[in-house]
């Protein structure tokens, strides 16, 4: 016998943490079952469990180790997991056994990578686990919204359908990262673009034209425009090693800030605020917060469990905390309309929509409803803000390109005039 702890949730959606005797980990899952409780995490403690972490092998009851291990095993791309998912959810509603699917899928795939998957979640579910847990010793590729969908789809008895469903949420919610995505990287290529050409001008063009300066106009006053450009490359030339170390420093800074607490609430909602960006990471947020919940929902898992599914899957802070205070309302026996009014972080449409939908018992659908209007205002906003920032950095890089060639041009007009003379 061994001693396990065991991490668990109850039907109300309340954690319960505890340890217990037990022979191996597929025991203990068993019996929490039997008691009605839905575990989340099951470790060995003691000495054994550092040589069952290397020592577990696919298809056999483990003595040791949490649902969470393998921690070497390879993830699966986006992609490929919508493909996998879509598929497994086809040949199960053809009929198919679950292990029959996995193994036909594990033979037509040509990808190394998820064919190893496959075969070691064959395996595991071979040897006594469900699909969910044996999804969930590779974390690395099945997040924790993807096992939990799972585990609900196989407590309804309608895995095929909660696959397709998946499918779908994946497939919808890869478009609008990619949106988003487009939508950063190309201010980013122009700006580093032009940041770059800028500098070469600084330092390799503008200091030809001050040596011809110094020569031919030694002791006349530059114009002030001209003065202010050579100012700028002398401050660049010769201070380029300190100016790195600045951009590398703000670089640390930012990435330790943004581990603590406090940093990353404030980066993500400088973010959520600020102009141009803003309205696209926000109405991105709040389409995934909608559609992630309306899909936990309408397959079947208890509105406390997906709201914690919810803000462990959020990717914005501020989205996080204003979930968390919604789940301790509900768990009071309040609605989540009301919460969310008052984290202040959803608009009053989107509030009002969620409201309708608690009173009229169509939640889901509401939230479907929701995210699908927030894609289409996200693909707006994402064309709109590409339109408008083309010209604007036309107009940029035509000014500080300008600025830098008039400067060095007026001199050389007096230059020619005294030569013409």
């Amino acid at each position: 016998m061994a001693v396990f702890k065991y991490t668990a949730m109850n039907s109300a959606g309340k954690e319960i943490k505890g340890k217990v005797d037990a022979t191996n980990e597929q025991e203990v899952i068993s019996n929490l079952k039997g008691k009605g409780l839905f575990p989340t995490e099951v470790k060995l403690l003691g000495k054994r469990a550092a040589k069952s972490k290397s020592g577990d092998s696919p298809g056999k009851k483990k003595k040791g180790g949490g649902l969470n291990i393998n921690i070497g095993t390879p993830k699966i791309g986006v992609k490929e997991l919508t493909i996998f998912t879509r598929q497994l959810s086809i040949l199960l509603d053809a009929g198919l056994p679950l292990i029959r699917a996995l193994r036909t899928l594990q033979k037509q795939s040509k990808n190394k990578i998820i064919k190893k998957i496959i075969m070691d979640s064959a395996d595991y579910v071979e040897g006594g686990f469900t699909f969910s847990e044996s999804l969930s010793k590779n974390p690395k590729s099945f997040d924790y919204l993807y096992v939990n969908m799972v585990k609900a789809g196989e407590m309804a008895g309608a895995l095929e359908v909660i696959l397709n469903r998946l499918a779908g949420f994946m497939e919808k919610n890869a478009k609008i990262v990619n949106k988003v995505k487009s939508a950063m990287v190309y201010p980013i290529v122009v700006i580093t673009v032009a940041v770059l050409v800028t500098a070469m001008l600084m330092i390799f063009i503008v200091p030809k034209f001050k040596k011809i300066f110094d020569d031919l106009l030694s002791g006349v006053p530059l114009p002030k425009l001209t003065q202010f450009v050579i100012g700028v490359s002398d401050l660049l030339m010769n201070n380029i090693l300190a100016i790195i170390c600045v951009i590398v420093g703000v670089f640390i800074f930012y990435k330790l800030l943004s581990k603590t607490k406090f940093g990353a609430y404030w980066i993500d909602y400088v973010k959520y605020k600020m102009p141009l960006f803003g309205p696209i990471i926000s109405k991105s947020a709040i389409s995934r917060f909608s559609r992630t919940l309306s899909t936990l929902l309408s397959s079947g898992v208890p509105v406390l469990n997906a709201l914690l599914i919810v803000k462990d899957t959020a990717s914005n802070i501020l989205v996080k905390t204003a979930v968390q205070k919604v789940y301790n309302a509900v768990k009071e026996g309040e609605g989540i309309a009301g919460p969310l009014n008052d984290s202040k972080v959803f608009p009053d449409m989107v509030i009002s929509m969620i409201e309708v939908g608690e009173e009229t018992g169509k939640l889901p659908e509401m939230l479907e409803k929701v995210a699908n209007t927030y894609d289409d205002e996200v693909d707006n906003a994402v064309d709109a803000l590409t339109s408008m920032i083309e010209p604007l950095m036309i107009v940029g890089m035509a000014i500080v390109v300008g600025t830098i060639v008039i400067g060095m041009f007026m001199p050389l007009i007096k230059i020619m005039q005294t030569l013409g003379n």
